[in-house]
């Protein structure tokens, strides 16, 4: 029996990037108002390099597979969406970009509660409830974080592109046609969403992190960061694996976090940010069963700029 596919993606600028087993396709709106999608076959490195899918080095190789991924995404859609008369954004300032946010992230989800409770460690006592406060100030960080970007106005539609996303792969994966009729009936919380799989390695790294002991800040912010790819592969077998059963009532449970907190990073699509994501995610399946979706699609004007 053929393994189903399991597909993923991210909302991009004005648009929907969808990734199957050996394509990607990124979809933008224009300012004319009509749809340019651009579709590349992907390598499948883990295919001839086995170690690859082995569990917890899997998580993270795809953790950076997909960031690299998705930079590229990023600063294609971005080009995609200007007019004519705008210039272009570069890769390099789109990874200088990308490298900026990374390390943002790392001085305010590694470095910053990791030294407030280095310089009050003498007020919690042994390292467990070190740690404990350690991962409640790092959690509190990452939520405000996301509360703060999703009050902003530019952020609004990407967020509104990343329900589109969710909406769109619940409708391929309960079987129905890609309509904008059969995607309002779901619901724009998807399980193995990157948001709930962030929040997830916050969690697991309150346990990992309390294994290292204690020390300098030095060794103390420096241990966390060199295990961060072990709390990645874990947070994403933990993702697979109750994604699998996520209609069991135990599994509901234990991804309920997840799912409330997308509520913050996704919002109600329209029409048009719909059929965006359709684009995408038809251009990522076996040709048979695209064409086919294409046929019975509303969606007519879009233009397949780079299909293979």
């Amino acid at each position: 029996m053929e393994k189903k596919i399991q597909y993923g993606g991210m909302a991009v600028i004005e648009g929907v990037m969808m990734r199957g087993k050996d394509k990607v396709a990124v979809a933008v709106r224009k300012p004319d108002g009509t749809i340019e999608l651009e579709q590349e076959n992907i390598k499948d490195s883990a295919g001839r390099f086995p170690f690859l899918k082995w569990p917890l080095i899997r998580g993270t190789f795809v953790l950076i597979d997909s960031m690299v991924l998705g930079i590229k995404m990023l600063n294609k859609s971005a080009n995609m969406s200007m007019g004519e008369e705008e210039e272009e954004i570069s890769l390099a300032e789109m990874i200088g970009t990308g490298l900026f946010a990374f390390l943002l992230a790392v001085v305010l989800f590694v470095i910053l509660p990791t030294a407030i409770v280095h310089y009050t460690s003498s007020l919690l006592g042994g390292v467990l409830l070190q740690n404990l406060v350690e991962g409640i100030i790092r959690v509190s960080f990452f939520l405000l974080y996301v509360y703060a970007i999703s009050k902003m106005d530019e952020i609004d539609r990407v967020f509104m592109y990343h329900g589109a996303e969710h909406k769109a792969i619940f409708t391929l994966e309960a079987g129905q046609d890609l309509t904008v009729e059969n995607s309002r009936k779901f619901t724009t919380l998807h399980p193995r969403c990157g948001t709930s799989f962030l929040l997830t390695v916050m969690v697991i790294s309150i346990l990992v992190f309390a294994l290292l002991g204690e020390g300098t800040l030095f060794y103390r912010v420096w241990s966390r960061i060199a295990v961060l790819p072990i709390v990645a592969g874990i947070g994403y077998e933990f993702i697979k694996f109750s994604g699998n059963y996520y209609n069991d009532r135990w599994a509901k449970i234990l991804i309920a976090p997840g799912l409330w907190l997308q509520k913050l990073t996704t919002r109600e699509p329209d029409d048009d940010q719909l059929e965006v994501a359709f684009a995408a995610l038809k251009a990522v399946q076996p040709v048979e069963a695209a064409w086919k979706a294409d046929m019975k699609s509303e969606v007519r004007s879009i233009e397949y700029a780079g299909v293979k």
